[in-house]
Order: C-alpha cells, then structure tokens, then sequence
C-alpha cells in the first residue's frame, strides 16, 4: 500500500503529456496481456482492449473478464494502477475546461478567426452594435476590447480581450490584421468607474486609439463615434474611414421626425436588421451601361437604387455612365437581396 501511495504522488506531480504516455502505454500493454494470458476467454486483442477501457473507466459491463489467476492479478493491477490513472486524466481535462472558460471570461485568450468585427470600448451604443451584427450575420463574430475584469457580454460569438486598445499587443490579441473591421465608440465612463463629462477627452481618447490602429493596421476600416462634430478635424493625420457624431444623429433625427412624422420609423427600419425593407449594397452589373439601366432592371426584381456611395442624387443622374469604381446601394427586402 506504502509503494501505491508513492506511486499515486509521483504520478500527481507528472505533467499532462507524460501522464497520458503512461496512460496509453498501460492500457495497451494490459490489452495484448489479456489476449495473451487468456486467449480462448478474449479470442481477440481488441476484446482485450474492451475489457480494459470498460475496467479503467469503471464501467464494467461484464460481457468479457478473465477467468485464470494471472488474468485476475492482471485486473487487480488495472484496479490499482489504471484506475487511477484514467481518473487523474479526467479530472486535469475538466479542469482545463474550467480554466479556458475563466480566461475566456477574463479576456485572456488570443483570437484566431478571421473576417470578425472589432469593437473597441463597451457602452450602450457598442451594445446596440453587438446585437446588431449579430442579427444582421448570423456567421459573423465579434471580439470586444475593454479593460473590464470579465466580459460585459456573454455570447457564443463575442470574444473577449481586456487590455488597452492602444497597445499593439492588445490589439494582436483581437487578431486585428484579420478583422473586417473595427468600430471605436465613445465611452465616457473611465478604467475606474468614473464619469467623463469633457467631450475633448473622450474624442481624445478614440483619436488616440484611432492613431494606434493607423499606425500598425492602417488597412483596417475603422468607424469612430465622436461626441463633438467640431474634433473630427483632429482626426485628419488618421486614416479614418467613417465618423458617426453620436448626439448630432439623434437630434437631427428627432428634429426630422417633428416636421415628417413617421421619419424615425423609416430610418429605425433602414439600420435594423429585422423584418421588411433594409439597405444593401449590391455590386455593378457588366451589361449596365447608365444608373438607369440598373434603376429600371433592380426595380423590376423588387429593389429601388438609391445611391451610389454617399451620393443619393441618383434618379437625377440617370443617364450618366456607372462608373468602375461605383458601390450601389438598394433598398429591398432580404429574400430580394439573396437572389440579386
């Protein structure tokens, strides 16, 4: 018993792949043993492998055990020694489980996937965000960077990284070279708890976070929300590709839904992905030689071209030649959208 219990602390101190060598090498070996010892019993090496799996793993369903002596002491050892061994496995893989879900959790986990959406610093808008993409792509995923002891939002397809955004290694974290994109929202609410009313501090903060991404992925598309329309000249040294001015859009929205009733419901339509109408962009077809050759065509499979980039000028320009660099954008619903 003395030398069991030796072994059992030894084999406590192994390190995982050790452990699992000495684990297959046992149980193969206590496998042709079993053949060997009691051959008309087993008939075959591979029942003598289901003899020990089922012995190891306590199973014991009883259909093949030995019947000799020798094969009895062989299973004496197997309860001793085999045992123990498939237990500690098991017990190291569950807690390797347990781990990864709490450095997932804690955002101490590299991202590996390609094509995701970034988001960088978590608040009310991000959130929307969040949700958004994830109705919106049912395949897309998302990697979140805050500095938040664990995730502020739990889901399948957000990952999450704490760390400083404008460190490098923060970002190779979220696996930025890869990204689709990253958005940069404001966020008022400080490392501490504490809430930020300057709006040239919360800007600052998202230009230098910008400023970072330009200088080690500058091919990234990169959209910024800023509290103040008048800081976005700030960002000119930085390649940013949108700017969204958080408050100004729903001021403007609400001020358009006084004079035009009904407009914010539009609008809400348009940037939700849900049921009916939404915007997509659609790539130019060869036979399209004018926008009216794309307007007369997409309207006749249910789809209305509205703009072309961000000039929505369109049905004024409908005989002017589509040019190679055009991004066309429709509103139709989304069943019109996949056969398009």
């Amino acid at each position: 018993m003395l030398l069991f219990i030796q072994w059992f602390r030894r084999v406590l101190r192994m390190n995982s792949a050790v452990l699992v060598t000495v684990s297959v090498v046992l149980i193969a070996a206590a496998s042709f043993a079993a053949y060997a010892l009691e051959p008309q019993t087993f008939k075959h090496p591979f029942n003598g492998f289901w003899w020990v799996m089922t012995t190891v793993t306590t199973v014991g369903y009883g259909d093949f055990y030995p019947h000799t002596v020798p094969g009895k002491i062989l299973g004496v050892v197997l309860y001793l020694f085999g045992i123990s061994l498939i237990s500690i496995i098991i017990s190291r893989v569950v807690d390797s489980i347990f781990v990864y879900k709490r450095k997932k959790e804690e955002g101490r986990l590299r991202y590996r996937g390609e094509g995701h959406f970034v988001i960088i610093d978590w608040s009310k808008h991000a959130e929307f965000a969040v949700e958004e993409i994830l109705n919106t792509d049912p395949k897309a995923d998302i990697v979140l960077i805050d500095q938040y002891e664990k995730t502020p939002y739990e889901h399948d397809r957000v990952h999450y990284v704490r760390g400083n955004p404008v460190r490098k290694e923060t970002l190779d974290l979220a696996n930025l070279e890869q990204a689709r994109a990253v958005f940069i929202f404001a966020n008022e609410i400080t490392e501490y708890n504490k809430y930020v009313r300057d709006d040239s501090f919360v800007d600052g903060k998202s230009l230098l976070t910008a400023t970072a991404i330009e200088r080690h992925f500058s091919h990234i598309h990169t959209v910024v929300e800023v509290v103040d329309r008048e800081h976005i000249q700030n960002f000119q040294h930085v390649k940013v590709d949108e700017f969204i001015v958080s408050t100004e859009t729903v001021s403007r929205l609400a001020v358009r839904a006084a004079f035009n009733p009904g407009v914010s419901k539009i609008v809400y339509e348009l940037l939700s992905r849900g049921q009916g109408e939404d915007l997509y962009e659609i790539r130019p077809r060869k036979h399209w030689a004018t926008y009216r050759d794309a307007y007369m065509e997409l309207l006749q499979q249910g789809a209305t071209l509205i703009a072309d980039g961000d000039k929505l000028d369109i049905n004024r320009r409908l005989d002017e030649p589509i040019p190679a660099t055009a991004r066309l954008f429709v509103i139709c619903d989304y069943a019109t959208y996949a056969k398009l």
